[in-house]
């Protein structure tokens, strides 16, 4: 009994040690994944300027992945805890591209009966008084991508894709009273670094959001990718506020009620987001505007002297006076990537600003400061939320976060007092309207919001007073927008303040008149008298943008009015804001329209010449019904001189082609990924857009500009899109007639490309190919070809190919392999040995396995190897988040060679490394990384003919696979990724074949960290 007594505590002592050393090992793991700064040295390594101060107030384990934080109304710090992020629970991933768009196999549920996340909103308290957050409690937990919030209406607004939810807490119990309302549905959720975000409540009661890049949302019959959006909580009315813009997080309204939205384009800190405009995007990436006639975008406020990453986050308008004066109304922004906070002034430049770098607010000195939001608290200090990551890129799905981390840092002017808060809720109404009057933004907002949700009318005659007040225009500005958002805004009685002295109340109230989206006959002979005398450029430009919210006969004469004012047609905004106001009537009004704007004398108006008639002709000809047409030749008609007419027909033409063209969601391949990404079948259509009857005044008008001995391609095409048949046989004889220059006949070419489609056209083009004509003439005919099956095609091609340079080879060899029957018929050619297999690139042989036929297939294994159409898109958002690490820093060279010799070299060999079974790295294209990272992540994209694994199995149920080294009458031998040979008789054998899967892992870059990855590629992109 001793011995089991001893022996149990021998037991017990050891478990202890296992335990105690397991544990000891967690706090080790814990402390070599961080950088090492814990969240106080953190704070002190950051520099800010010598009148400044940065303090801790909160940190793991309070915060964790902070995405967004907001003062209550008592004062307390919410967070919103963005720990679900990348992948939205109890969902299925169906696939994922190489923009790390993701689609699920559903739309989940919305709380309480959806899937439950990880996100968590948390209310932090500091319970001591000592100036830093030492409570926390969860006011919602369970969210799953959980993105945004604001306080309001008794309750919480929070964005959890693809909803807008609104969590009532009357009783301001910090519980919800119960269930969510879904207030919103239809966010897009592909990809949750750019959900719907940032919650801002505007000047004028609306609840402002935003949606960044890579999803596309549809909501109450709208759709868009990019763009700001706003709620009214009252009306409960949904609009689309602009389109457009980059990965934007981050709102904010300057004290003139100036919208400004962050941007992730380098060079650029923001866009100032006007009323119903559209705005820049990565149109290759993201697909085009919505509206086809929008003709024109709004660029980024221009920034002098950039510094920094190229992700501004965060952004707001400091408006409070802790801060010196030089950094009021200066905008300060996050600067995650290059973990900063900087500031930055921001200056009128006619109707819009432009901005110039003011400086480094706080330089973390930390690699791992992430910072993902900033906001200006009641105090009058700036608050910044650090995400404190070693990731600051946003990689695809499978990529690993820290969720352990989170910090919140407080900036503050050493000379600052402390402040009493005071909860806005206990202030009467009166006490509230003289809040609005304070220079600290925060309470203003805060006393205006509590204002609109009282809608107490006891003060609506103290704000209308107010608001009238001219020695005083910035509080005249808060009473307007406050009686507003009460509900109390009458266009009658506030007509008055469209004679206001300060621009911004006579532009705010042109705003407010709009969104009634209606207006008296009285304040529309005021609103024309602004348009024709008003010198702002802020006013005149609302009132283009609200002109576009008018009926339609205010809108027409407004537009028009504004064109008479040349001295406004070189602002950044005001020329397309007129336009877009215009083109929302310019079918559905077209006589009015018409009758408006194609008067013999508006071609001497160079604002409506310059802006307007070009577009006009474009929108009526893409329209291509019968009044838009005659619209057309009204237009052309009445064009006065040669150059003017010349330039409405190349708009005409524009239009025309428009005609049955389908909106482009993105390029087919994107801007990066395009040489690996797998290749989606495309047939050049055949169908081309000629119209078949013209109204007698458009017939007329080409009548007029046809000459049969025309060899001006504008005027053949424009004629051959409406429907000519002398204009065809032109352009095809043009075509083929050597005595032509060859820049007509190229001209001529080019135009059948797109609208030529008879067999007469064929057969003549056909025989560009070959003979004396010059290369140049006989490229364009191919091009052409392409557009045809046709087996005589194919013949021409096969019997005139040995003769062509290698560019028309080129081109020929893309038109025989880009159809099945065709490409057969080329490939038996190399087959037969009348060509070598060198003759066709890899590209080609990509578009080759697009048919998946096996003809081609078994040829192409024979010569090539196995040949897929390219790296599918799962594949290439692994790719992306490797790219993203691989810049995240430096690798060591020694590490690499380590890495190398135990991942890598069993197989491949290196320098003197390794060993020969599959490719020798020493002379292969190692500085390129986007070809080893294709090679190392999706090695079966394609495998060489002589590394291709054989599947064998024996007739007795054995499997083998490896390299087939060697083949005899009577064996075969292959040799496995262990370096191992088996020789198997052929007697034995009952199938031998080879696999589509490369005799290479595909995840070995999965089970290394980044800086694993860093160091491995640091060692195969060595020259030695």
């Amino acid at each position: 009994m001793r011995f089991n007594a001893a022996s149990n505590r021998t037991t017990f002592f050891l478990i202890r040690m296992v335990v105690l050393s397991f544990l000891i090992w967690q706090a080790f793991e814990v402390r070599c994944l961080a950088q090492g700064f814990s969240p106080g040295e953190a704070a002190q390594r950051m520099t800010v300027d010598s009148d400044f101060k940065v303090e801790l107030v909160a940190a793991e384990p309070l915060v964790r992945q902070p995405v967004a934080i907001d003062f209550d109304d008592r004062g307390r710090l919410w967070v919103l805890q963005y720990l679900q992020y990348p992948n939205p629970a109890g969902l299925k991933r169906v696939k994922v591209d190489r923009f790390s768009r993701t689609t699920y196999d559903r739309i989940p549920e919305p709380p309480p009966t959806g899937p439950k996340g990880a996100d968590r909103l948390t209310i932090l308290e500091d319970t001591n008084g000592d100036g830093a957050f030492d409570k926390a409690k969860d006011f919602i937990s369970d969210l799953n991508i959980a993105s945004g919030f604001a306080f309001g209406y008794g309750g919480v607004f929070v964005l959890q894709t693809p909803y807008l939810l609104f969590y009532p807490d009357r009783n301001r119990d910090d519980i919800p009273d119960g269930d969510p309302e879904v207030l919103l549905k239809g966010f897009g959720m592909e990809d949750t670094s750019s959900v719907a975000n940032s919650l801002v409540w505007g000047p004028d009661g609306w609840l402002y959001g935003t949606q960044g890049t890579n999803i596309t949302a549809h909501i109450r019959g709208i759709e868009f990718e990019q763009g700001i959006w706003r709620y009214h909580p009252v009306s409960r009315k949904f609009e689309l506020f602009m389109e457009g813009g980059g990965n934007m997080w981050g709102l904010d309204f300057d004290e003139f009620g100036n919208l400004l939205a962050g941007t992730n384009y380098g060079g650029y800190l923001m866009f100032h987001v006007k009323q119903g405009a559209y705005y820049e995007k990565s149109f290759a990436k993201h697909g085009e505007l919505h509206n086809p006639f929008a003709l024109g975008y709004f660029q980024h406020v221009l920034h002098k002297n950039f510094q920094g990453g190229h992700v501004t986050v965060g952004g707001i308008l400091y408006q409070s006076d802790q801060f010196p004066a030089p950094y009021r109304n200066k905008y300060i922004a996050v600067d995650t990537l290059g973990h900063a906070v900087r500031w930055h002034h921001v200056l009128p430049d006619q109707s819009t600003f432009r901005s110039e770098n003011g400086g480094v607010l706080l330089q973390a000195n930390d690699t791992w400061f992430a910072p993902s939001d900033a906001i200006q608290g009641p105090d009058g200090a700036v608050y910044v939320a650090d995400w404190h990551d070693q990731r600051t890129a946003h990689p695809d799905p499978d990529a690993t976060w820290d969720r352990r981390n989170g910090r919140v840092f407080r900036i503050s002017h050493r000379s600052a007092k402390p402040v009493r808060h005071v909860d806005p809720h206990s202030l009467s109404s009166e006490q509230l309207v003289d809040v609005l009057s304070s220079s600290n933004a925060w309470q203003v907002r805060r006393a205006r919001r509590i204002l609109a949700e009282r809608r107490d009318k006891q003060v609506i005659d103290q704000l209308r007073t107010l608001s009238q007040n001219p020695d005083n225009p910035s509080l005249a500005l808060q009473a307007l927008w406050t009686l507003n958002t009460l509900g109390a805004f009458d266009q009658n009685r506030e007509s008055s303040l469209l004679a206001h002295q300060d621009p911004h109340i006579r532009a705010w109230t042109i705003r407010l008149i709009g969104d009634t989206k209606q207006v008296s006959d009285e304040n529309g002979q005021k609103l024309l008298s602004i348009a024709k005398t008003d010198t702002s450029p802020t006013v005149i430009s609302q009132l283009a943008s609200s002109a576009k919210r008018l009926p339609a006969k205010q809108c027409i004469a407004l537009v028009r009015t504004l064109l008479n004012r040349s001295e406004f047609s070189i602002d950044p905004h005001i020329p397309l804001l007129t336009w877009w106001a215009l083109e929302r009537y310019s079918i559905s009004s077209l006589p009015e329209v018409l009758q408006a704007f194609s008067r013999p004398g508006d071609w001497q108006n160079p604002f409506l010449r310059e802006v307007i008639l070009g577009r006009l002709m474009r929108r009526y000809a893409g329209e291509g019904s019968n009044a838009s047409l005659v619209a057309c030749a009204r237009l052309l008609a009445a064009a006065p001189e040669k150059t003017e007419r010349r330039r409405m027909i190349s708009e005409l033409d524009a239009g025309l082609k428009m005609l049955g063209r389908e909106r482009l969601p993105g390029l087919p391949l994107g801007p990066k990924y395009g040489n690996i990404a797998a290749i989606t079948r495309v047939e050049k259509s055949n169908q081309v857009t000629r119209l078949k009857t013209l109204p007698p005044e458009l017939a007329d008008q080409l009548t007029t500009i046809w000459d049969d001995k025309t060899t001006d391609p504008l005027i053949i095409r424009v004629a051959m899109r409406l429907g000519s048949k002398a204009a065809y046989d032109r352009a095809l004889a043009l075509a083929t007639d050597k005595t032509c220059t060859e820049k007509t006949r190229l001209d001529m070419l080019a135009i059948l490309q797109e609208l030529g489609d008879s067999q007469e056209c064929r057969d003549r083009v056909l025989k560009l190919v070959g003979g004396s004509e010059t290369p140049t003439i006989q490229l364009a005919a191919l091009n052409l070809l392409s557009r045809f099956a046709d087996e005589r095609i194919t013949e021409r091609l096969l019997a005139q190919y040995e003769k062509m340079d290698a560019t028309l080879r080129s081109e020929t060899r893309d038109i025989l392999l880009g159809r099945a029957d065709s490409a057969f018929a080329f490939l038996q050619e190399i087959d037969q040995g009348t060509y070598p297999p060198t003759e066709v690139t890899a590209d080609q042989l990509r578009r080759v396995a697009l048919h998946n036929d096996a003809r081609l297939n078994e040829i192409v294994r024979k010569h090539w190897g196995n040949i897929r159409a390219g790296t599918p898109e799962e594949k290439l958002a692994e790719i992306r988040r490797i790219s993203n690490d691989l810049r995240a820093g430096s690798g060591n060279l020694d590490q690499g060679k380590l890495l190398f010799e135990k991942q890598c070299a069993t197989c491949h060999k290196l320098f003197d490394t390794g060993k020969t079974i599959g490719p020798d790295l020493t002379k292969a294209n190692r500085q390129d990384q986007s070809f080893l990272l294709v090679s190392i992540v999706d090695p079966n994209t394609q495998i060489r003919k002589e590394y291709l694994n054989y599947v064998l199995v024996t007739v007795d149920g054995r499997v083998l696979n490896g390299l087939l080294v060697e083949e005899t009458p009577a064996s075969v031998t292959l040799l496995n990724a262990k370096n191992e040979r088996t020789t198997v008789s052929r007697e034995d054998i009952e199938e031998l074949k080879a696999s589509p899967v490369s005799l290479m892992p595909e995840d070995l870059l999965k089970k290394l960290t980044p800086q694993q990855v860093r160091d491995l590629f640091q060692y195969l992109q060595t020259k030695k």
